[in-house]
């Protein structure tokens, strides 16, 4: 059980406190509610962007880093098509240096031409490294708008297309920031050797004067069912095939998350799983295969992803895979298997809760999507979760007419 605290200031920012005495080491963590799928269809990317701007100078402080890092701290971000999450790793003692940097950055950046042109340069060569000349990169650029028509889940997080940064202007850059980046639409967690009482007046003290901005509110439009199997193929200069498979599954908050969730370890994690065991250890027809969820906030995906072994087709691949979740439909999973898999999440659970920057993360996006206390019920939610359940989140979802198949060709390989 994280026992924590929670206050919100005037100006909408909210903020929460976990007391964790085992460690001289505090996290702050600060989510914006703001992810590619907050973004216009025709200016994408710009979530990402801000990831990298954030960390290029402020109104008052011209390099985040050298203060932190002369403070003893670490520091990070990541954006995802949900949020973006900063944070920050220091001695206890040297909190006030964290909150100093977030509150200014909070409050005005430098909105220099320079800034904004190194920065968009660095995006740029992102895209160009990790999407286009990286075998696979474009993998997810290729999913998303197969498997999503209408929903902004349809473009990846670095941005549908690289001319959108290429062309993004200073004035659209300040028109991202003030509707996205103010107190009214962030969660603070802090998480370390330190009490509410000590971080209230501190969080005061540095955010409770940056101005209360407009409240965004989401208006994002639904996906449709999805009533047919999608197809695309593709070749590309790459070492072997691959074969990825999407399914339509239910948001975050729902309770058959936890049993798409628990599905796709019961076919893939680990040695003992399901796929690994029948198709690369008893019947090696695949180099490699995984299961796996994008836990997105809306409407999330499904995904199962292999590469074939040397002579097998990606037809064939698609049949085996497809065997494989035909049976997961039709039979009850044993009990010893459906234990161990909700073992391994306890135990990953368990294992999470030590470290104070994951708690601190952790508490900040519970409180997003509506409750921090909703950390304490994740474990009892997985272990809730019966055999039948599970049958029946199958039959829900696994299904052909609720699939797209991207067929990933290599030029190279013999088949």
């Amino acid at each position: 059980m994280i026992k924590f605290d929670k206050f919100i200031l005037e100006n909408g920012l909210r903020v929460v406190v976990h007391e964790d005495n085992s460690t001289p080491i505090v996290a702050v963590n600060l989510v914006y509610d703001v992810g590619a799928r907050d973004e216009d269809p025709n200016k994408t990317g710009f979530a990402h962007l801000f990831e990298h701007l954030m960390f290029g100078g402020s109104k008052h402080i011209p390099d985040f880093d050298e203060p932190l890092q002369n403070a003893g701290g670490q520091n990070n971000a990541f954006t995802s098509n949900d949020l973006t999450n900063y944070y920050d790793t220091l001695p206890v003692q040297n909190i006030e240096t964290a909150f100093w940097l977030e509150s200014d950055r909070m409050n005005e950046l430098a909105f220099t031409p320079e800034s904004l042109e190194v920065q968009r340069k660095v995006v740029i060569e992102e895209f160009k490294q990790r999407y286009l000349n990286q075998p696979y990169g474009d993998v997810w650029l290729l999913m998303r708008p197969l498997a999503y028509k209408v929903h902004p889940y349809r473009w990846a997080t670095i941005g549908k297309d690289i001319s959108h940064i290429e062309q993004a202007t200073m004035e659209d850059v300040k028109h991202f920031f003030y509707k996205h980046y103010g107190p009214q639409n962030a969660i603070l967690s802090v998480v370390g050797n330190i009490s509410v009482k000590q971080v209230r007046p501190l969080v005061e003290k540095w955010f409770g004067d940056i101005d209360k901005r407009q409240k965004y509110v989401r208006h994002l439009p639904k996906e449709p069912e999805q009533t047919e199997l999608r197809t695309l193929t593709v070749e590309r200069d790459v070492p072997s095939d691959a074969i990825y498979l999407a399914f339509k599954m239910s948001n975050r908050l729902s309770k058959r998350y936890y049993r798409a969730d628990i599905l796709s370890d019961i076919l893939s994690r680990g040695d003992s799983s399901r796929l690994y065991r029948k198709l690369i250890k008893e019947n090696p027809k695949f180099t490699d295969i995984n299961a796996y969820i994008t836990g997105s906030m809306d409407e999330g995906l499904f995904i199962v992803s292999g590469k074939p072994s040397k002579g097998v087709s990606l037809d064939e691949a698609y049949r085996l895979i497809r065997a494989e979740l035909d049976l997961i439909q039709q039979e009850l999973c044993d009990a010893d298997e459906l234990t161990m898999v909700k073992n391994k999440v306890e135990s990953t659970t368990v294992f999470s809760e030590i470290s104070v920057l994951n708690k601190a993360m952790s508490l900040g996006y519970f409180e997003l999507l509506g409750d921090a206390g909703m950390i304490n019920k994740e474990e009892q939610n997985y272990h809730d979760v019966t055999a039948e359940e599970l049958r029946e989140e199958a039959q829900k979802i696994l299904n052909e007419t609720n699939c797209s198949v991207l067929y990933y060709k290599s030029k190279t390989s013999q088949k």
